[in-house]
């Protein structure tokens, strides 16, 4: 009378069709959790890691099947993918390369921690071109970013390897510099360091090894043979000279030092597509693009470029939902300080999932199992990936945490921690791909 009329059965269809649906995804999420179980049950790791793991599908948040997915893990690499949300969570499709004003005849100019300012692999000329063809004087304000020049637990005699490059407001050439082996010796990128390095004649070393003094930009290197196809990229000291003198060698125009505060209304030069960074972020797990994101991270809300700003801040806006609160000091996962669960991790991946929402787009910015990044090889050789995520290696720790796609077409988030243990860390690369692709071959 006031409305179509149904009959009986329609509406108790209506009711029970729904309710059906549930109830079988329920049973297969059921039958994934007990033949799961029974694999790691039989799993080497056992006994010989403090093992997490935390499985979940992307339509919701609901945990499938789980091992210790709420106690705390070393994360290592893994805590990238914090740093990787924040960033699609905060910084614009290009990346804010420079901040600067105008004033008469002159440019002032701020750094904004842009990590691809003329970064090797990335070339991020944007910034470059921008001073070169300004007309103007150029003149560096510094003093943005007055943090350290290492996170907050990092190892400090891994200060000459190419994974720990210094923190700074405006790196340059990813703030590691590039060594060759040439016709007569060894070719040094950029040129303005090639005076800083010496032959040691009184060296007792056999092979042929290039060591920085920890303060100083003195390179040492013993008085044998460079091997043939040498190649090294090592990190330098940073300070505010070498910033001033790379910057004048490169464009081949002076460029002087002022102090000035940077005013809020400060224009904005864009770079590159920050999906391009992300991803070269990820793939090879570049620490340096990571801490130097999260500065970027911090020019978007305020005057102060701080990567601990930025994860107080990325932590009450964006990730107070997380399951277990976590111990997050770093952007690259290189401190041993950091600490998450994988029931964190899936969460973070079924957030990183919907913010995306592309899965070719995501699934382009992340390793894949047998075929690109730090997944390469841990998995078969294959033009067919399953497995899609982040890799997190210390010594004694190793992690995966990610998206795999099971022979049915489903997407199932995963994250599949391993501490403390003392086997070669290719026996444990093995035994998880063993349970990963049973988790893609059977469901």
């Amino acid at each position: 009378m006031y409305g179509k009329q149904y009959p009986h059965g329609s509406i108790l269809f209506c009711l029970f069709f729904p309710l059906l649906y549930l109830c079988q995804g329920c049973s297969a999420d059921r039958q994934i959790a007990r033949k799961v179980n029974r694999v790691f049950e039989h799993s080497v790791l056992n006994d010989a890691a403090q093992v997490g793991f935390a499985l979940s599908g992307t339509e919701n948040d609901r945990i499938i099947t789980d091992r210790n997915s709420h106690k705390y893990f070393t994360p290592a690499s893994n805590a990238k993918l914090l740093t990787f949300y924040a960033a699609l969570k905060m910084i614009p499709d290009t990346m804010p390369a420079l901040r600067y004003i105008e004033r008469g005849d002159s440019l002032i100019f701020w750094g904004t921690g842009d990590p691809s300012f003329l970064h090797t692999r990335l070339k991020g000329v944007a910034a470059l071109n921008f001073l070169k063809n300004s007309g103007k004087q150029l003149f560096f304000s510094p003093g943005r970013y007055t943090g350290n020049f290492y996170g907050l637990g990092w190892a400090w005699d891994d200060y000459n390897d190419f994974e720990q490059a210094e923190i700074t407001e405006l790196p340059l050439t990813g703030n590691v510099l590039n060594v060759l082996a040439g016709h007569q010796g060894i070719v040094v990128s950029p040129r303005l360091f090639k005076d800083c390095f010496i032959k040691d004649s009184l060296s007792a070393a056999a092979n042929f090894r290039i060591v920085r003094q920890f303060n100083t930009n003195e390179f040492n290197y013993p008085a044998v043979s460079v091997p043939e196809g040498f190649s090294a990229a090592i990190p330098y000291k940073t300070s505010t000279a070498i910033t001033l003198n790379l910057l004048s060698d490169t464009l081949k125009l002076p460029v002087q030092l002022i102090h000035l505060e940077m005013p809020p209304d400060a224009k904005t030069v864009s770079g590159l597509k920050t999906d391009e960074v992300l991803r070269e972020m990820m793939l090879p797990s570049d620490n340096f693009i990571a801490e130097q994101l999260l500065l970027v991270c911090s020019n978007q809300f305020q005057q102060a470029l701080s990567g601990d700003d930025a994860i107080s801040y990325i932590k009450k806006q964006y990730l107070s939902t997380l399951p277990d609160p976590p111990r997050w000091v770093d952007g690259s996962g290189l401190s041993r300080m950091n600490l998450v669960s994988p029931a964190d991790m899936v969460t973070l991946l079924g957030m990183i999932y919907k913010e995306v929402n592309n899965r070719e787009r995501l699934f382009g910015m992340l390793a894949a199992g047998g075929k690109t990044g730090t997944l390469k090889n841990a998995y078969p050789a294959t033009d067919q990936p399953f497995i899609f995520g982040k890799t997190g290696t210390l010594s004694n720790n190793y992690n995966q945490s990610g998206y795999v796609v099971t022979k049915k077409g489903r997407v199932l988030v995963f994250s599949f921690m391993n501490n403390h243990f003392l086997l070669p860390v290719a026996e444990v690369k093995k035994e998880m791909a063993r349970i990963m692709t049973y988790i893609h071959d059977h469901f």
